[in-house]
């Protein structure tokens, strides 16, 4: 492959910008999740209350993306925040677990939920292991075609899964029965047990809401990333806290606090309680095509951060190639659908989905902190090449900042805290993976100082 084409191609807008980030977050757990959360905290309040906590989170890290892809938006996103505050060996060990754990066994875990209710669905005879396999090769194949075929694809599977999420709640509400009770407002008296609970339960809400950062990957492919990814990120965050908000509300209406608790299906329960086996079987095709998007998105974003980290001299050259033809980092793209489609078919995503949890929040307090880093430096260079434009360059400023910006690195800190509490064993096991990235990195930072 040549490769002539020295920068991507800018040719996303806004409304791409949107979809990326809503595909980013929306995938298989706002179907399973709200069980989950009910198993912990008995109330409707509780139950509902935990949900806006994490739509506040998510959208307080929105707003400091927003403010970051306005100073610095380049291909890479995220990487490229942690090299410009920090160094780039923060930025290279953050690339290194997304290629080993978060990205790669995340969509592998992903794929073989697609894979399992498109085997339910068909009824064809391959295992899970293959049909996941197809459907991360054959996404791979069409994010080669470049961002434009990547994004289209993307967003539609995004307007298909908003429908589908849209179809559940009006079914709940018009047909499912119900109510929800305000009262009692807590299920225990105030005290560490409740607080203990709260914190259990907000693990896979932030883990449901998780994802809106991968935007900022695509950042060098926006036409005017400062306006569009900015105004998308806040957009997309925005309107995945309604759609979440309203499934659960129609979960808690439909099935009770006890009965949410009791299934390990709530959709398919509050759609069969609304519209019968019917009602169920379409769920499946909607949470089908749901998981089929999040693939979309994560096999368009993520690639970015191997390219950018190839192009710095910090991975092997021919990950940073673009392809003359369509602009994309096409080699980057098959290398991380190869990697997802090896997890998927060895089936080891279970034990690296337990490790990531912990290590991505890590990933977004560093991230956020990065703020305090550039807004002590406007006007100043930034690692000794970028310059960090001034507020007056049309920066979009945080609001809140520095309290919101704290409060989302003590909520992070807080989320970690917990699942070293809940998971040690696996918890030390991701530490050592993000560890493991520091040897790895001083040899291609060697390599590339003896080459230059």
């Amino acid at each position: 492959m040549s490769n002539p084409v020295s920068k991507p191609r800018r040719q996303l807008g806004f409304f791409d910008a949107t979809m990326i980030v809503m595909g980013g977050i929306v995938g298989s757990g706002i179907f399973i999740n709200p069980s989950v959360v009910a198993r912990h905290l008995h109330t409707s309040a509780l139950i509902l209350g935990v949900w806006l906590m994490g739509g506040a989170l998510a959208m307080l890290g929105a707003f400091i993306w927003a403010e970051l892809a306005t100073r610095l938006p380049g291909a890479g996103g995220q990487y490229l925040y942690l090299r410009e505050a920090y160094h780039p060996m923060v930025a290279f060990v953050y690339g290194w677990v997304l290629l080993l754990v978060t990205q790669t066994g995340g969509m592998a875990a992903v794929a073989v939920t697609f894979a399992h209710y498109y085997r339910e669905l068909t009824g064809v005879a391959w295992s899970d292991s293959a049909i996941a396999a197809a459907a991360l090769l054959g996404l791979t194949a069409i994010n080669c075609l470049g961002a434009r075929a990547g994004s289209n694809v993307q967003s539609a599977l995004m307007l298909m899964k908003t429908g589908a999420i849209a179809a559940l709640v009006l079914a709940g509400i018009f047909w499912g029965g119900g109510h929800v009770h305000a009262t009692p407002l807590l299920d225990r008296p105030v005290s560490l047990g409740l607080i203990g609970a709260i914190g259990a339960a907000a693990v896979p809400v932030a883990f449901a809401y998780g994802g809106w950062q991968t935007s900022s990957f695509v950042a060098g492919e926006m036409r005017d990333p400062r306006r569009d990814l900015s105004r998308g990120l806040i957009a997309g965050v925005a309107g995945v806290v309604v759609l979440y908000l309203s499934v659960n509300f129609v979960c808690v209406k439909v099935l009770s606090p006890v009965g949410l608790a009791a299934t390990f299906t709530p959709a398919s329960a509050v759609m069969r309680a609304a519209l019968g086996a019917r009602g169920a079987q379409w769920i499946a095709i909607g949470i089908a095509v749901s998981t089929l998007g999040f693939l979309s998105q994560g096999i368009l974003t993520a690639p970015r951060v191997y390219y950018a980290m190839a192009r710095d001299g910090l991975f092997f050259e021919w990950v940073g190639r673009l392809s003359a033809r369509t602009g994309a980092p096409v080699v980057a793209i098959v290398l991380q659908g190869v990697f997802a489609t090896a997890i998927a078919l060895l089936g080891k995503y279970e034990q690296i989905l337990n490790y990531e949890v912990s290590v991505d929040f890590i990933s977004f307090a560093l991230t956020a902190a990065s703020l305090f880093v550039f807004r002590s430096r406007d006007g100043s260079p930034a690692m000794g090449q970028a310059i960090v434009p001034r507020p007056s360059s049309g920066i979009y400023r945080a609001p809140g900042h520095p309290y919101t910006t704290g409060v989302f690195i003590l909520a992070c800190a807080a989320i970690v805290a917990s699942t070293w509490a809940a998971s040690p064993q696996n918890s030390v096991i991701g530490f050592g993976i993000l560890l493991t990235g520091i040897p790895v990195y001083l040899y291609w930072s060697r390599r590339s100082k003896t080459s230059t």
